[in-house]
């Protein structure tokens, strides 16, 4: 059985094909972070429009490097949220007429257990179940996984994402966009110690996020500190530091709730050098497991859209033939007994 993934959520076009046998056949992307660097951010109408340009080419490359034909093709998966709704209903409206004309059923995907799911795609697979830590742009979140399909979102997020609250500091210490990945590198060079960053939510009692405060001690401390390259990579390790601290210390408090000893840490900020670090130190020191996906699998990817495709596929998921999508789709509203 083989799947066409396709992904197009935000500023990120990926192609793939999957096969249940074989494994993952083929992956391409193309990432618009060069024209949105122009403009800071990311801008939703630019994105969608360079949607429309590259995913038939992206798809038509991923098919051939598959060695696959139309016929071969059982379904097409798709992003149908969440996500930027523009950008959403390229990918949605691209796999819906090439599954029509393919006559093959179309697949819709929720972005966040394409992530959760990624790291099934190597060879070093967790067993359900399992606690899951996604780290991204737009979501921070620990999850029960008891079984698949079956999840319960434990914490979240407040306000900031993990990945939004790295990107704002860059951006307060004049690093460019995307300034998470390049504030990651600047930390390296940072002295730890120099500066002490607040650890928010650390002792409260539920598993919940909070990351706008540790943004805005992060602007109240460059405001005020020397203005020299070794001062802002001290302040970026003591910002990565407590962002690190954070997720260790919620996820050793859901580890305790749900008796768990697997760890799946997913999303594009669990790309992370340090991150990865200091979650593999608290898994080691509870004797239990970790999780990851590769480096190219962390951010947005046809692969795991392909992968979760071919799941969703075979607990019976179908589309109909209308094009919708669902920017905002939490993970625990997926239904289990059906997919």
């Amino acid at each position: 059985m083989r799947v066409l993934g396709i992904e197009s959520s935000c500023d990120e076009t990926g192609a793939a094909v999957y096969d249940d046998k074989l494994g993952l056949l083929s992956n391409v992307l193309y990432s618009q972070i060069a024209m949105h660097a122009e403009y800071g951010g990311v801008v939703p109408e630019l994105a969608s429009r360079d949607h429309i340009k590259k995913a038939l080419p992206l798809i038509r490359k991923a098919m051939e490097d598959s060695g696959s034909t139309p016929a071969d093709i059982d379904a097409v998966a798709y992003t149908a949220g969440p996500g930027l709704v523009g950008a959403l209903m390229v990918g949605a409206a691209v796999a819906r007429s090439l599954a029509y004309a393919w006559n093959r059923p179309a697949v819709p995907v929720n972005h966040m257990e394409g992530h959760l799911l990624a790291p099934m795609l190597e060879e070093r697979k967790p067993e359900f179940p399992f606690l899951a830590l996604l780290v991204s742009g737009g979501h921070t979140m620990i999850i029960q996984v008891s079984a698949p399909g079956c999840y319960r979102i434990l914490g979240q997020s407040v306000d900031d994402a993990a990945g939004e609250a790295f990107d704002k500091t860059a951006k307060l210490l004049g690093i460019p966009y995307p300034g998470g990945p390049l504030l990651s590198r600047l930390a390296e060079q940072g002295i730890p110690g120099r500066f002490r960053f607040p650890r928010p939510m650390a002792d409260s009692p539920n598993l919940d996020f909070s990351f706008s405060g540790l943004k805005t001690h992060a602007a109240n401390t460059i405001r005020e500190a020397e203005d020299s390259e070794q001062v802002r990579a001290d302040i970026a390790r003591a910002f990565e530091e407590a962002v690190t601290d954070i997720l260790a210390i919620k996820v050793r408090k859901a580890l305790r709730q749900t008796h768990y000893k697997r760890l799946v840490v997913a999303g594009g900020v669990s790309a992370n050098r340090g991150i990865r670090q200091g979650l593999a130190d608290l898994m080691a020191e509870l004797g239990g497991e970790v999780f990851y996906p590769r480096t190219e699998f962390c951010t947005d990817n046809g692969a795991m859209i392909a992968y979760a495709g071919m799941f969703r596929f075979k607990k019976g998921v179908r589309a109909d033939l209308s094009v919708e999508v669902r920017p905002r789709w939490p993970l625990d509203t997926l239904e289990q007994n059906n997919g």
